[in-house]
Order: structure tokens, then C-alpha cells, then sequence
């Protein structure tokens, strides 16, 4: 049985992001604030949760919210800051989204929410003093594998997983030959296999290592 809660305020927020270690598309944060109430016997970490599960539970999640926003940071923003700073910052993009703010934030991984704040980069959103601000206010605490602990995160990662999907089957139809449809991105020797012979393009991670050392790209 996953928690209600870590720090026992009414609104606290659990964040969380999937696709951190793909080749190609987003990387996508979700937050979530949910209902003292809330209880879901089916919920739990989005990875262990078969897709069809993830899709039944993503409408329940998303009715019951008191507050949920989800962020995508695209490979442009990805290749500039990098995706450790890149997942993060998702998540902060999210957490400023929220209405009504939260009180306290819990987040998956190892990582506080208020690390590497405004980075100067020139892609993506650029955050305001305030809005660095207000981040670095909220008390926040990282959990490692807190998506299997805490309904909140389990909630988030359900909505990262599957807007991300959802997001991987639409660009799959502009690029079919990599199978994006089944492999979501992630480095699948199928994948490897097609940016080989098609080469990348423009939703690929030009600074992930697309192929194995011993291969290379010929353009």
C-alpha cells in the first residue's frame, strides 16, 4: 500500500518525469496534487504498471486531482543543459503550473527540486527572479524510488508515462521507420538498427551516444 502523505500538509505535491534515458522525443515531467481521500488499490509506480493499466488510470488521476500539470522539454532544450538538468527542470515547470500552489513538495530520485535553477540557456522557459524565488521556498524532499512509495509520485509518473507516449505515437507517424510506436524512443537494438541505416533526425538527442562505440554514422 502506497502513502498518503510525507509530510502530512493538505497540499503537497508529488513530482516525477519519464523518458529520461531515451534516444529520441521528450523528456516529460507530470506534478500532482491529490485529495486527502484518495485512495487506488491499481496505482503504483507507472513501471510496473502494464499500458493498459497506465491508460485506465490516467483519467481517474486526472478527474480526482485537486491540481496536475505536465511539461515536455524537447531535444533542443535537452542538448543545451543536458537531461539530469533537463528532467529537473521539467519538474520545476510543472510545479509552477499548479493552482493552488503547494504547500510541500515531494520529488523522485535524489536530487532536491531547487537544484540548478536558472540556467542561461537559449532554448525552452526561462525562469524569472520570482519565479526562482517561489520554487526555493516551497520545503521539498527527494525520495529515491519514491514513485513506489508515495501515491503522489506514483500519481505523476501515470501522467508523465502516458502523455509521453502519447506524444512518441503522434511524431511515430512522421517517422515510421523507427518504430517509435513500440520502442517510445529508448535505445531498443531495433531503434539502434534504424538510426544506422536512416541516420537521426530531428527529434533524436544529438548529445546521447545514438550507437554503440564501434559504430558509426554515415551521412
Amino acid at each position: 500500500m502506497l502513502s498518503k502523505s510525507y509530510s502530512n500538509l493538505i497540499l503537497e505535491c508529488g513530482t516525477d518525469e519519464a523518458g529520461r534515458g531515451c534516444l529520441a522525443g521528450p523528456v516529460t515531467a507530470a506534478s500532482i496534487i491529490l485529495p486527502e481521500e484518495f485512495e487506488n488499490e491499481l496505482l503504483n509506480d507507472s513501471k510496473q504498471l502494464s499500458e493498459k493499466a497506465r491508460e485506465k488510470l490516467k483519467p481517474i488521476i486526472e478527474e480526482v486531482a485537486v491540481s496536475f500539470s505536465v511539461t515536455n522539454l524537447y531535444p533542443i532544450e535537452i542538448d543545451e543543459i543536458n537531461i539530469l538538468n533537463a528532467s529537473m527542470k521539467a519538474m520545476q515547470e510543472c510545479v509552477l503550473k499548479l493552482n493552488p500552489k503547494p504547500e510541500y513538495i515531494i520529488v523522485d530520485g535524489n536530487r532536491p527540486l531547487y537544484g540548478k535553477l536558472g540556467l542561461k540557456q537559449k532554448s525552452g522557459k526561462i525562469f524569472t527572479t520570482e519565479e526562482i524565488e517561489y520554487l526555493k521556498s516551497i520545503p521539498n524532499t527527494s525520495i529515491i524510488k519514491g514513485d513506489s512509495k508515495y501515491l503522489s509520485i506514483a500519481a505523476a509518473s501515470v501522467l508523465a508515462k502516458t502523455y509521453r507516449d502519447e506524444y512518441m505515437d503522434k511524431i511515430h507517424e512522421e517517422f515510421p521507420m523507427y518504430n517509435w510506436k513500440k520502442n517510445k524512443g529508448y535505445p531498443t537494438t531495433e531503434h539502434r538498427d534504424a538510426i544506422k541505416k536512416y541516420g537521426p533526425c530531428k527529434y533524436h538527442r544529438m548529445s546521447f551516444r545514438l550507437l554503440p562505440e564501434q559504430l558509426t554514422l554515415e551521412f
